[in-house]
């Protein structure tokens, strides 16, 4: 008799910070993060012709991002897509992963309680390491796996 894999993987438990964050989570916050972040990703010099050349009506994008990061914060499965391979074919580097984190950090702090933007750039880390692997392992290539180098409650 075989097992049958479930499509989604069981949600993990969240830690009681992890609750505490998402419980200030509503639909007009992750809507002022993505907006000010993508706000901050059109001005930018490095990833923002990336996103120039792709994107010419912006507001259906940055819905699509409002249910991805539902789907994330809050888990509530709005988001129907693909962002895998979505973002497989674009032309990017170590350079614009790091960019395209540090702009969402600096927008998060920006629009978030310190809980809440721990909550949401900790899930930005990890989205970012597995994009940049998926991209070059795609191309052939062997990356560094992408670490976070400070996390709160670690000491610098």
């Amino acid at each position: 008799m075989s097992a049958s894999i479930p499509a989604r993987p069981a949600p993990q438990a969240l830690s009681p910070e992890d609750q505490r964050a998402r419980a200030q989570i509503d639909d007009a916050l992750i809507e002022r993060l993505v907006r000010g972040f993508y706000d901050k990703v059109r001005a930018d010099d490095l990833i923002g012709p990336v996103f120039a050349e792709r994107i010419s009506d912006w507001e259906p994008h940055l819905q699509k991002m409002f249910a991805f990061w539902s789907s994330v914060a809050l888990g509530t499965g709005r988001y129907e897509g693909n962002p895998m391979g979505a973002h497989l074919p674009l032309p990017v580097e170590r350079a614009h992963f790091d960019r395209w984190l540090a702009l969402f950090e600096e927008t998060a702090h920006a629009v978030c309680p310190p809980e809440v933007a721990e909550y949401f750039i900790a899930r930005a880390w990890r989205i970012a390491a597995s994009f940049e692997m998926g991209i070059h392992a795609r191309r052939g290539e062997i990356v560094p796996t992408r670490q976070r180098p400070w996390t709160p409650g670690q000491s610098r």
